[in-house]
C-alpha cells in the first residue's frame, strides 16, 4: 500500500508539473501578445519601454506582420499542445467514466472511494483547462485585434486630406492595410478553442462519446429521453 501510494503521488506530481509548465507558457504568450498590441501606441509603448512605430509605411507593415508571426511561434509549441491535448482527453475520459458509473447506479455513486478520486481529478483538470481557456482567449484577442489596422486607415485618410501630393503613396499603404486586415481574419483556424488545441479527433470524441454519455445521464435522472 505504501509503494502504491508513493507511485501514485509521484505520477500525480509529474502530471501536474507538466500542466504548470504549460500554464507558464500560456502566460508568456499572453505577455508577448500584450506587449505586441502596445507597439503602435506611443503612450503605451513609452509606459512599457518598448519600441514604437506607426503603420504609415509599407516597410512598417511588413515589420509588424513579421513580428506578429515570430511572437506567435515563440516558445515551445508542439510539446505544450501535446500536454494540453492529453489533459483534455484525460478530462473527457474521467467524465465518461463518471457518467457510466452514474448510469450504472446513481444512488451508490458516491459510496465508492475511487469515484471521489475521479471527481477530485475532474475538478482539478477542469480548473486547469478553464485557466488555459481564459489565457488563450485573451491572447487570441490581442493578436486578432484589427482595430489597430482600422485606426491606421483612418489616420491615412486624414493625412490624404492634409497632404494631397502624397495621395498615391498613402493609397498604396492603405491598400496594404486592407489586405492585412483580410489576412488576419482568414488566419483563424477552425479547430481552435480559446487558444487550446482542438484537432478533429478530439472534436469527434467530444461530440460523439461525451455528449452521448451526458444525454444518457440526464435521461436517467429525469426519467425521460433527452438527446443532446
Amino acid at each position: 500500500s505504501a509503494i502504491n501510494f508513493l507511485e501514485r503521488l509521484c505520477l500525480t506530481w509529474m502530471f501536474f508539473f507538466m500542466m504548470c509548465v504549460a500554464e507558464r507558457t500560456y502566460k508568456q504568450r499572453f505577455l508577448f501578445a500584450k506587449l505586441f498590441s502596445h507597439i503602435t501606441s506611443a503612450r503605451k509603448a513609452r509606459k512599457y519601454e518598448i519600441p514604437h512605430f506607426r503603420l504609415k509605411k509599407v516597410e512598417n507593415i511588413k515589420i509588424w506582420l513579421s513580428l506578429r508571426s515570430i511572437q506567435k511561434r515563440r516558445g515551445p509549441q508542439r510539446s505544450v499542445d501535446v500536454v494540453v491535448s492529453s489533459v483534455f482527453l484525460l478530462a473527457l475520459s474521467i467524465a465518461f467514466i463518471c457518467c457510466a458509473q452514474v448510469l450504472k447506479g446513481h444512488k451508490t455513486f458516491l459510496s465508492a472511494a475511487y469515484n471521489w478520486e475521479f471527481l477530485m481529478w475532474e475538478a482539478a483538470l477542469l480548473l486547469f483547462l478553464l485557466r488555459l481557456a481564459s489565457l488563450g482567449s485573451e491572447t487570441n484577442k490581442k493578436y486578432s485585434n484589427i482595430s489597430i489596422l482600422l485606426t491606421e486607415q483612418i489616420n491615412l485618410y486624414l493625412k490624404m486630406e492634409k497632404k494631397p501630393n502624397k495621395k498615391e503613396q498613402l493609397s498604396l499603404v492603405n491598400n496594404v492595410l486592407k489586405l492585412s486586415t483580410k489576412l488576419l481574419k482568414e488566419l483563424d483556424s477552425p479547430f481552435r478553442l480559446y487558444g487550446l488545441t482542438m484537432n478533429p479527433l478530439i472534436y469527434n470524441i467530444t461530440r460523439v462519446v461525451i455528449l452521448s454519455a451526458v444525454s444518457g445521464v440526464i435521461s436517467d435522472l429525469l426519467g425521460f429521453n433527452i438527446r443532446v
